[in-house]
């Protein structure tokens, strides 16, 4: 053991020594040599990342973080505020490393990924903690908390994509590569729910799915038979995996007053998140002024339900700046896509249009009372570190797509590899 100690010593001390030696060898002219190099490296990326989708996103999470500042007023505390500030540099910074990544370096190594996948979620059993919503989806380290679930939605995506490409080159319809696909999402599916029991992260991946499937052309009979099976299986499912108080909140929203009579209880929370829409009107109460939102009647108001902070201070029309901002995001997401000319990128991109698509609505409809309430949030408005990295690296990934975008002829009929 010491002679290993020695022999690791004496390394870095020849590495350290080299170091030295190069560094007062170098001229300044090597130094602006390396200065020029570096500059136009940069200049080359500026000039080629997807800077419009950039700039959407950090307008959303500016605007987001300024309605968190007044959501989180009454908590006598900047730690939220100041937890999303840094969330957002460091959501740029994976931006830029994510635009900078080739997809096909993280498609290639398919196995290793997938093993990735399982492996990290499977770190719930051991040290997942309860998030504040009933599921024990988030690990964390003092102050610092992640959620597998949302990190992997970006690896799961591209090996998707991966997965239908090589498929594609096949028969994509055949019923060995259907079993395939959905052995594939099955297993990530159940691994999310026997980990975790978080329902809304697990949808997002179906939805995910779904549309990567259904652009990608498969054709519609799966889908039938993929709904009837469903309907098959639903009985067995909601009577033997669902828990009683999710039952209830799936079935809230439809028949409130038989689940819950007295609107104290699974419903309270939509109720509240009504009351405080309804009472912003059309230009709101102002910012830092809501009764709802400056009080403790309003839950999850810097997390689930900042829509409902900003419908009550900000009214109506912050209400509809918050829904063009994300659907800007999402149209440009699609934009890409379509003007991809690799079949894999175009996947992913939709992929992901697909899972902000969803989060939106469910979020938006849980606030308004249309959806079940199964804690998802809203993309790049919602409090959440671990969300706002995870969303910044995804649209990261899109932006790498626009970079190397070929400007020739689309043809989605003929993959590439």
């Amino acid at each position: 053991m010491k002679n290993i100690l020695g022999m690791i010593r004496e390394y870095i001390y020849i590495a350290l020594s080299r170091a030295k030696r190069d560094l007062k060898s170098l001229r300044f002219r090597d130094v602006l040599r390396y200065m020029r190099r570096a500059f136009l490296a940069a200049a080359n990326y500026l000039s080629k990342a997807d800077f419009i989708l950039l700039s959407l996103i950090v307008i959303c999470t500016i605007f987001g973080t300024v309605i968190i500042s007044s959501a989180t007023k009454s908590f006598h505390t900047n730690q939220y505020v100041y937890i999303q500030v840094s969330a957002l540099f460091l959501g740029i910074i994976a931006f830029v490393v994510f635009s900078l990544i080739d997809l096909d370096l993280i498609a290639d190594r398919w196995p290793y990924v997938f093993a990735f996948n399982i492996l990290f979620l499977f770190t719930l059993v051991i040290w997942g903690v309860e998030g504040g919503t009933g599921n024990r989806a988030w690990l964390r380290f003092g102050a610092i908390g992640i959620q597998p679930a949302e990190v992997v939605k970006i690896t799961f995506t591209i090996l998707l994509s991966k997965q239908l490409a090589f498929l594609g080159s096949y028969n994509l319809n055949a019923p060995m590569s259907i079993v395939q696909l959905a052995g594939h999402f099955a297993v990530m599916f159940g691994v999310i729910i026997l980990v975790s029991g978080d329902l809304g992260s697990a949808l997002v991946y179906l939805v995910i799915f779904i549309i990567m499937l259904f652009v990608a052309g498969v054709r519609l009979r799966w889908f039938g038979l993929g709904i009837a099976l469903f309907g098959g299986l639903s009985p067995i499912v909601w009577n033997r995996f669902l828990g009683e108080y999710q039952k209830q909140r799936i079935l809230a929203p439809y028949f409130p007053k038989l689940v819950d009579p007295s609107g104290l209880g699974v419903t309270w929370q939509t109720n509240q998140s009504k009351i405080a829409l309804a009472s912003g009107g059309f230009m709101g109460q102002g910012l830092y002024q809501g009764v709802q939102s400056q009080t403790g009647s309003l839950p999850s108001k810097h997390a689930d339900f900042i829509f409902a902070v900003a419908g009550e201070e900000l009214g109506l029309v912050g209400c509809l700046i918050i829904i063009l901002l994300l659907t800007a995001v999402i149209l440009r997401c699609i934009y890409v896509g379509l003007k991809c000319n690799n079949f894999k990128g175009m996947l992913v991109c939709m992929g992901f249009a697909g899972m902000l698509i969803f989060q939106a609505f469910e979020n938006i409809g849980m606030c308004i009372g249309l959806t079940p309430v199964v804690g998802l949030t809203l993309p790049f408005f919602s409090y959440g570190g671990s969300s706002i990295m995870t969303l910044f690296a995804s649209m990261g990934v899109v932006s790498g797509i626009w970079t190397r975008r070929n400007p020739g002829r689309r043809n989605y009929s003929s993959v590439e590899y």
